[in-house]
């Protein structure tokens, strides 16, 4: 008998509903069925997350300005060798900062550096599967920290229905998580650069210095609360 894996039917649906629409211009076809391809990739994540949590057993800021990422191809061409590569030219600036703050550290500083998932921490466009795998460049960075005592955080725009499986892929993806904080249902409602601001206002209220904060988006790095940012390549938007 062939196994069968329960998905959700509000997710079955919305599945049925990504089809990617014809198209007469071929520029339009291509970025059309990107588009698709991604949203559908995501929708089945995602019913593989929601179907492991019902499975059994199974110092004041400082305002800097992001370093920002070099885009070796153009946004509509971007492929994962190029992203990698474009990743890999972010944390080769980052971990040498890190290096030196870490080292730098007065007496009693907790250090913490912030990260955002979805491909900063993950690999989510280019890993449609569950678990998703680490970014290599940014999980080389986060484990020099964690082997010298800074504490990870992440700070993710993803809804609480899934904080369970998230928890356990950054787990099985090779961090050490020291909090994770996802959207509850209102936090939907509301704009993700001021929310993703007011978690890490909460990380310092804990008696943090957040020496790095990465992502690679506008609203993963706004708002201030971390000594330096780093940006990892969107391409315009096109990586989530």
């Amino acid at each position: 008998m062939l196994a069968t894996t329960w998905v959700p039917s509000g997710i079955r649906a919305g599945m049925r509903g990504l089809q990617p629409p014809m198209t007469e211009q071929t520029g339009q076809t291509r970025q059309t069925r990107r588009t698709w391809k991604r949203a559908a990739g995501t929708a089945a994540v995602a019913a593989a997350a929601l179907t492991a949590t019902v499975t059994p057993s199974a110092a004041a800021p400082v305002e800097t300005r992001p370093a920002a990422a070099p885009l070796a191809a153009a946004a509509a061409d971007v492929d994962y060798d190029t992203w990698q590569r474009d990743c890999r030219a972010v944390m080769d600036q980052a971990l040498p900062y890190l290096k030196e703050r870490i080292a730098d550290a007065a007496p009693g500083e907790k250090q913490a550096i912030v990260l955002d998932i979805d491909n900063t921490a993950l690999e989510t466009d280019f890993g449609f599967s569950y678990p998703q795998p680490a970014n290599r460049p940014v999980l080389e960075a986060a484990r020099y920290a964690q082997e010298h005592g800074v504490a990870l955080f992440f700070v993710t725009a993803r809804p609480g229905i899934i904080e369970a499986p998230t928890e356990w892929n950054l787990d099985h993806a090779g961090y050490e998580s020291s909090g994770l904080y996802v959207r509850g249902f209102i936090d939907l409602f509301r704009n993700v650069a001021e929310y993703k601001t007011e978690q890490r206002a909460e990380i310092e209220s804990k008696g943090y210095t957040i020496i790095a904060n990465i992502g690679n988006s506008a609203t993963d790095l706004s708002g201030g609360h971390a000594e330096k940012t780093f940006k990892l390549p969107d391409y315009d938007g096109q990586l989530s």
